[in-house]
This record gives C-alpha cells, sequence and structure tokens, in this order.
C-alpha cells in the first residue's frame, strides 16, 4: 500500500478559513497528509517553486495580488501540473468558474465547503491532472513521430534528442504503444534468396 503522504499548498491570508479548512482536511482525509500555509502569494509561489506539492488550494483574494484570476494566472504559470482548486467567498463568482476555463481543477465556496466535499475535490483533481499530464505527454510523443526524423541514410538508424544513434525499432516503440511483426519484402526475398515472389494485388 502507498503511504506517501499528499502534499497540499494552502493560500489563504485569512486566518480562521486557513484553521478551518485544515480542520476540514484532519476530519475527512483517510490517508496522510501535510498541509503548507502561506498567507501571501509571494510566499505561495516561493513554496512551490520549491516543489514536492501535489494540489494547491488558492484563494482568490489575498492582499498582495491586483484580484481577479490574477493569483490563479501566476500559480498556474509556475506549476502548470500541478492541480489547482479555487477557493471563493461568494456562491456567483465569475472569476471562479472562469478560472476552471482555463485550467483549475475545481472551486470551492467558502460558505458551503465540508470536510467530505473537501477532500472528494481535492481526490479528483489530483487524478484528473495525472490524467491530463499523461494525455499532454503522448500528444507531443505522436507529434515527434509525426515531425522530422533524422535518419542514417545508410543503416537507417535514427537519431534521438538527446543525440543517440538508436534503432528505428526501439525509436518508435519508446514513443509510442506500437508493436511489430517481422516479415520480408518481396525485394528482400529476391535479393537473400534468389526467390521470386509476387504481391497479391
Amino acid at each position: 500500500m502507498d503511504t506517501k503522504p499528499i502534499f497540499i499548498l494552502l493560500i489563504e491570508d485569512d486566518p480562521d478559513d486557513a484553521v478551518l479548512i485544515q480542520r476540514y482536511l484532519f476530519s475527512a482525509m483517510n490517508v496522510p497528509y501535510e498541509v503548507h500555509h502561506e498567507d501571501r502569494l509571494g510566499k505561495g509561489l516561493e513554496r512551490l517553486l520549491a516543489g514536492n506539492i501535489d494540489a494547491v488550494l488558492l484563494d482568490l483574494g489575498l492582499p498582495d495580488d491586483q484580484g481577479g484570476l490574477s493569483a490563479f494566472e501566476k500559480v498556474h504559470a509556475q506549476a502548470p501540473d500541478v492541480p489547482i482548486i479555487v477557493l471563493t467567498g461568494h456562491d456567483d463568482d465569475g472569476w471562479a468558474i472562469e478560472a476552471v476555463q482555463k485550467g483549475a481543477q475545481d472551486y470551492l465556496v467558502k460558505g458551503q465547503i465540508s470536510g467530505g466535499l473537501l477532500v472528494r475535490s481535492l481526490r479528483y483533481a489530483i487524478e484528473r491532472q495525472k490524467l491530463l499530464t499523461q494525455l499532454e505527454h503522448s500528444t507531443k510523443e505522436i507529434k515527434t513521430l509525426k515531425g522530422f526524423l533524422p535518419i542514417c541514410a545508410s543503416c537507417k538508424k535514427i537519431r534521438d534528442d538527446k543525440g543517440y544513434w538508436t534503432g528505428i525499432e526501439t525509436y518508435i516503440s519508446e514513443r509510442s504503444e506500437a508493436e511489430f511483426s517481422h516479415g520480408l519484402c518481396p525485394e528482400c526475398v529476391t535479393k537473400l534468396y534468389g526467390l521470386h515472389y509476387e504481391e497479391k494485388t
């Protein structure tokens, strides 16, 4: 069983809200976790830069920010692969909905948060972000196979991104789920065995 704790970065300037959110986590989390609380956006960005954060709980109304979606945009730009859950004090906050449209995994209204809701949102956010990251990685690999491939004119090896020459099967296998079956084309049958093989039409 994986006992690695979930590392949560809480960026919230209201001390009462911060304590309440941590109480909700304590009451509902049934897996190991650690909360790193920062009360300013600048400090939160510094902690995020240090790494080892699995999810961010972000208040949009921070005193050292311009307001609006500025805080979300800065956090998202700093760590695009870390899921962000936006915290808002207003049920009809258009900023929170827009943040989700721009990449936030969820938004929660402070007065309506419960332990179960908060933990469920965190778990879903982390899992969704993992899937999105895997999808983006796979898409980049597919694009790599569609792009320019430097192939040796003699041995037909491919030069990879690090400058090493490798066999084409190895190169493709490491970047896709393709499987290979082997045979001989008619030209090679003739060249190797002196046999003439006519292709089916």
